[in-house]
């Protein structure tokens, strides 16, 4: 039923898997390498159509020029304001929805469930049009937190289901001992099952942030300038209208994926076990 591991494979497979594997990490990576590479190219080497070889030099003014000669810093302050209330939102909500739903039992339960999880599967190029007069509609378009709002109501369908699962994994015995106990309802959520929860919400957190800091779609639907685009959105303003700065894009481009490396990293250990937690019984 599942595959056997690489190390009870016969000899020769063991082989072709250390002869393949470096191969396919490499065509992996190569685009990253590219990017990185042409990061660290000054201009005249793209004006001269160097664009895959080594650098004739490596220009960590790319870097400074981004720093303090562009809108980047703008880009990437709009990206944080959008994306931390949005992990924040989205979480605070699930975690009381899956409560909710994974704890009470009332008539139109799975109903409501089902209209969380209903969502996911709404293309969003169907969205783009209404979303966008509704936001026009209520003076939110072309700010950040017209943004944010929007990416807390789509993201928190998503948070729900993988709470109210979560929340039906835990021991229903410890709600019921708290309420013999005499604990209420609010008080069960915070102290006895919200401590159950952070490998859970740490998975989430890391998942959210992820998916809002690279999000590009809603970015360019939603935001039009310098003031309110994220970093995913404003990069392609590194470009003149007649010149293509493609070192200074690409140099954006490792800026703009450094913060959700971090997160990953600093939450990995949480981020596994909150994604393997109940996986064995």
């Amino acid at each position: 039923m599942f595959p056997r591991p690489i190390a009870q494979a016969s000899k020769a497979t063991r082989m072709l898997y250390q002869a393949a594997l470096p191969v396919a990490l490499l065509l992996w990576l190569l685009p990253l390498i590219g990017v990185a590479l042409t990061s660290l190219r000054p201009a005249a080497d793209l004006a001269r159509g160097n664009y895959f070889g080594m650098p004739s030099h490596i220009a960590f003014e790319n870097y400074w020029q981004l720093a303090f000669d562009s809108a980047i810093p703008q880009y990437m302050l709009n990206s944080l304001k959008v994306t931390i209330p949005t992990v924040i939102g989205a979480l605070a909500l699930s975690c009381m929805t899956g409560f909710a739903l994974a704890v009470y039992k009332f008539r139109s339960n799975l109903l409501v469930f089902f209209l969380f999880v209903a969502g996911n599967f709404v293309p969003f190029q169907i969205l783009m049009v209404p979303v966008r007069d509704l936001t026009l509609q209520m003076g939110m378009y072309n700010t950040w937190y017209g943004l944010a709002l929007f990416h807390i109501a789509f993201q928190t369908g998503f948070c729900t289901l993988f709470m109210r699962n979560f929340i039906r994994a835990l021991p229903h015995d410890l709600i019921e001992a708290a309420r013999v106990e005499g604990v209420s309802e609010l008080q069960i959520f915070w102290h006895v099952v919200m401590p159950l929860m952070r490998p859970a919400i740490a998975a989430l957190a890391v998942l959210v942030f992820t998916f809002i800091w690279n999000d590009f779609f809603w970015a360019t639907v939603l935001t039009t300038s310098a003031t309110t685009q994220p970093i995913t959105a404003g990069l392609s303003a590194l470009n003149g209208q007649w010149i293509a700065q493609w070192h200074l894009v690409s140099a954006g481009s490792i800026l703009a994926a450094l913060p959700p490396v971090i997160m990953f990293f600093t939450m990995q250990k949480h981020f596994i076990a909150g994604l393997t937690l109940g996986a064995v019984k």
